[in-house]
């Protein structure tokens, strides 16, 4: 870069990230490069006009380097990545209240944009709320807890990648990593309800523990079962050997179904919301939280809910790939729609069925979903050592 160029065009340029000697994947990563050009506009822009003031200083030519170009980008990356993850999220919540409203005769939200933007204005009337606590709970815990459950939720959403080249981090044992930050979440409930100091709260963090005892056995052994299967625990290895043969939901059949339900108690939702149970818990382990943290847990729910939908996705319906296409021109628009038809099943089931009791949900976790993740882990078994796969 030559510091007395006084022309726009000559501080903004479209270098290849790749050949950047800072590029911080093996891979090309789509999300970065779209905030390597950016900054390449936004920092060539202010470099340009600070090199107009004081032609030839060293801040100019700092701001175009490449080792500030990498970090800056590495920012404008992060935020794309979590700007796609909650609109993503909106429109799942979006899609629910719409899909609800139409099965119980009525026309669901209606604020701009097909209702779209009910979501928005129900997100910014949480916010203005006053921010209260109760006086007796152990406050540390209290408020820890919900920030590290909204937290986790926004990082194991981010952390799932929409297609090869959308991705935060290449990990070898993705879909561990994923698992063990989304089982997480009801430790921290069952915490938090206690810290409450509100039996109500405390039942439903009890709950939630029992919950997740019976249903991240049975996950975790179908998640072992597709390892198998794919020879890796890689989520790209795993969504192209289906794209190489076909997709798990057909040898899985068994699997996929046990999945879909353990994946629905996984994120709380009807018929398996005992943790809550507003209807006999008052709001459930969320009695004591008002305001902007309710309305965070809840986002926060229905970013568990897209994560066990993507989950299911890469598992059994081939990720990001299509059949005689692959990848296809746009594999996350791919990806995403094939998340929220998964999404749009759990609408249906929480319509059609009422919530399960305590002593149901477990009988059901021990004694029905344990029992078929093991007859599915034998199916796939046999497959392998038939030389099928």
């Amino acid at each position: 870069m030559v510091q007395e160029y006084n022309s726009i065009l000559n501080w903004i340029e479209f270098p290849d990230p790749m050949a950047n000697p800072y590029y911080p994947f093996d891979v090309y990563n789509l999300p970065f490069d779209i905030g390597y050009k950016l900054w390449e506009i936004i920092g060539g822009a202010i470099a340009w006009l600070i090199n107009l003031l004081f032609p030839g200083n060293p801040v100019s030519t700092w701001l175009v380097c490449d080792a500030t170009c990498t970090l800056l980008a590495l920012v404008i990356f992060m935020l794309l990545i979590f700007i796609v993850a909650f609109v993503s999220t909106l429109i799942v919540l979006w899609m629910e209240r719409k899909c609800l409203g139409r099965m119980m005769d009525r026309r669901g939200t209606m604020v701009g944009m097909k209702g779209f933007l009910q979501c928005v204005a129900d997100g910014l009337k949480t916010f203005m709320k006053e921010n209260t606590a109760p006086k007796k709970v152990d406050k540390m815990t209290y408020w820890w807890c919900v920030s590290l459950i909204v937290g986790l939720s926004v990082l194991v959403l981010c952390m799932v990648p929409l297609s090869q080249r959308w991705f935060v981090v290449d990990y070898q044992t993705g879909l561990l990593i994923i698992m063990a930050f989304f089982a997480l979440a009801p430790f921290l409930i069952l915490v938090s309800g206690w810290a409450q100091n509100n039996k109500y709260s405390l039942i439903g963090g009890m709950r939630a523990a029992e919950l997740m005892i019976s249903y991240e056995v049975p996950m975790l052994i179908l998640i072992a079962t597709t390892a198998l299967l794919a020879g890796s625990f890689n989520i790209g290895d795993i969504v192209n050997a289906q794209a190489d043969s076909v997709w798990y939901i057909i040898p899985q059949i068994i699997g996929a179904i046990t999945f879909f339900f353990c994946a629905t108690a996984e994120a709380e939702r009807v018929p398996f919301d005992i943790a809550e149970a507003e209807a006999e818990l008052v709001e459930g382990w969320q009695t004591e939280y008002a305001g902007m943290k309710w309305g965070l847990i809840m986002l926060a729910d229905y970013m568990r809910g897209s994560v066990s939908c993507s989950m299911f996705v890469i598992l059994y319906l081939a990720g990001w790939t299509l059949p005689f296409i692959g990848n296809g021109p746009i594999p996350e628009i791919v990806f995403l729609l094939k998340s929220y038809l998964v999404f749009f099943f759990m609408i249906l089931i929480r319509c059609a069925l009422a919530r399960v009791r305590t002593d149901q949900i477990l009988n059901i976790g021990w004694k029905v979903f344990m029992p078929l993740s093991v007859i599915n882990l034998a199916i796939v078994l046999l497959l392998k050592v038939g030389g099928v796969f």
